[in-house]
C-alpha cells in the first residue's frame, strides 16, 4: 500500500503572527454572552439609505458609544506579582479584516480611534479603504511584526498586551470586532487579546439579530456584558437610526476618519 507524501511548510510570517496571538489569547479567561435584538427598523433604514452602510459600520459606532460610556469596558487585566485593572479614556476599535495578497488569504488587524465621533459613512469609507486599499501601506506595522523571529515577535505581543501604557490601545486596541455575517455565517467565540469583542449573525428574515459579546472575565462578569448588550440595542435604535435616515440630506465623503490607524 503506497502512502501519499505529506507536505510541511514552516508556520512563520504572517499565519506564525496569527497563531502566536492565538496562543497568547488561549491564557485569557474568555467567556461569551449572547443576545437576541430586533433589528427591523434598523435594517428597513439601512435599506432606505441613500448611501451604502454596513452593518460592520453600524456596530462599530454603536459598540464604540457603549464603550465610551462604560469605564469597565474600557479596562484591562495586568498581570503580575499584585494583579492591577487598567483604565483609559482611549477608544480605539480593532477590526479583523480578510484579505488575499499573493493569491493567500491573510488576517489583518484595523485599528480606528474613537469609532463612536465619526459619522456612518465616514467608518464606511475606512472599512471600503481597508479591504481595498494597498496592504504595504494600511497594515505596515503588521508586517513588520510578521518579520520578527518567533521568539522576538512573541516577547512584542506579549509586552504589548501585558503594558499598562497609554500606548497599548493603539497597538492592541481599546475592543474588537470579528464577524462572519457577510458569508452567511457566524463565529460565535474567537481568540482576542482585547477585553471585549463583539461579533454578530446574519439577520433573521424577521429582523432579529443574534450579538455575541466576548469577554475577559478577569476584568468584567457576566452582568455587565449582559446590560453592555441592553445598551447597545438601545444605541442601535435610539442612535443610529436617525443618523440612518437623516443621511437622505448628506452627500457622500471622500475623507477617510482623521482617527484611522
Amino acid at each position: 500500500m503506497q502512502h501519499s507524501p505529506v507536505n510541511t511548510a514552516p508556520c512563520n510570517g504572517h499565519r506564525g503572527c496569527v497563531a502566536d496571538i492565538a496562543m497568547l489569547a488561549r491564557d485569557i479567561p474568555l467567556f461569551p454572552v449572547d443576545r437576541w435584538c430586533n433589528l427591523a427598523d434598523l435594517a428597513e433604514a439601512r435599506s432606505a439609505s441613500q448611501h451604502r452602510i454596513g452593518w460592520a459600520a453600524i456596530f462599530l459606532k454603536a459598540y464604540g458609544k457603549v464603550v465610551q460610556e462604560t469605564p469597565a469596558l474600557r479596562s484591562w487585566f495586568l498581570p503580575g506579582l499584585w494583579p492591577r485593572i487598567a483604565t483609559t479614556n482611549q477608544n480605539v476599535a480593532t477590526l479583523a479584516i480578510n484579505r488575499t495578497d499573493n493569491n493567500s488569504e491573510q488576517l489583518y488587524w484595523a485599528r480606528l480611534h474613537q469609532p463612536e465621533t465619526n459619522s456612518l459613512i465616514e467608518i464606511q469609507h475606512f472599512i471600503d479603504n481597508c479591504c481595498n486599499g494597498p496592504i504595504e501601506e494600511l497594515f505596515k506595522r503588521q508586517r513588520e511584526l510578521e518579520l520578527l523571529p518567533g521568539f522576538l515577535r512573541k516577547a512584542v505581543l506579549r509586552w504589548n498586551h501585558r503594558s499598562g501604557s497609554h500606548k497599548r490601545c493603539s497597538r492592541i486596541g481599546t475592543f474588537s470586532l470579528s464577524t462572519l455575517a457577510g458569508y452567511g455565517a457566524s463565529n460565535h467565540f474567537h481568540p482576542t487579546l482585547c477585553t471585549t469583542s463583539i461579533s454578530y449573525r446574519p439577520i433573521e428574515a424577521d429582523g432579529r439579530c443574534l450579538i455575541t459579546l466576548i469577554a475577559d472575565h478577569r476584568v468584567i462578569d457576566g452582568a455587565v456584558v449582559a446590560r453592555s448588550l441592553a445598551h447597545l440595542e438601545k444605541v442601535l435604535r435610539q442612535e443610529i437610526i436617525p443618523e440612518l435616515r437623516s443621511q437622505k440630506n448628506l452627500l457622500a465623503t471622500d475623507a477617510t476618519p482623521l482617527n484611522a490607524a
